[in-house]
């Protein structure tokens, strides 16, 4: 096997919660692919040294004030042609455009599926077909979009984010671990 044909079957899955990601990577092995796995930044960082794979699936929410964009962004720098999808049960507008800018290809919400990460990468480019829907949004999501918009200014940085929102720290961090998408 070539080496650029042994890359495009390399899978980093960048994910904290280790049941998942060991399920997803045993799924991914049963479909061809050579699968590493990473639960935060640093560790992604060190398996670049030695790993150059092709494809990614990256956790948007990690352990900690950790967030799974400065790995999209690694991860693009260090091969710019990587098919990188975010997965996240914390989904906004904000982060989803900050991942695609970042070089994430595509950008699911759990619960996904190998199914629907497989797809996504498929789906590496843009199609105008996507149906457009006319469903109002709540304060709540609006709030949510302007913490994430904020958050992303601030590199992620919690207390700066509570700062810019005039909020405390707490009450920030309380409405980050509370809010997900079911």
């Amino acid at each position: 096997m070539t080496e650029t044909a042994e890359t495009e079957r390399q899978l980093l899955i960048v994910e904290d919660d280790a049941a998942f990601a060991r399920t997803l990577g045993k799924s991914f092995e049963r479909r061809g692919y050579a699968v590493t796995q990473a639960s935060n930044a640093e560790e992604v960082e060190a398996l670049l040294q030695a790993h150059s794979p092709g494809y990614a699936v990256v956790d948007l929410k990690l352990n900690g004030e950790a967030s799974g964009l400065a790995c999209v962004q690694m991860l693009h720098r260090h091969n710019p042609k990587m098919l990188i999808v975010v997965l996240t049960g914390f989904a906004s507008i904000a982060t989803a455009v900050e991942a695609i800018k970042l070089g994430a290809c595509h950008y699911l919400a759990k619960p996904s599926n190998t199914d629907d990460i497989e797809a996504a990468f498929g789906r590496a480019t843009g199609t105008t077909e996507v149906e457009l829907t006319n469903r109002s949004t709540s304060i709540k999501t609006l709030e949510w979009e302007r913490i994430h918009e904020t958050l992303a200014e601030t590199g992620f940085n919690i207390s700066e984010t509570a700062r810019r929102l005039g909020m405390h720290r707490r009450t920030l961090a309380r409405k980050l671990g509370k809010q997900q998408v079911k």
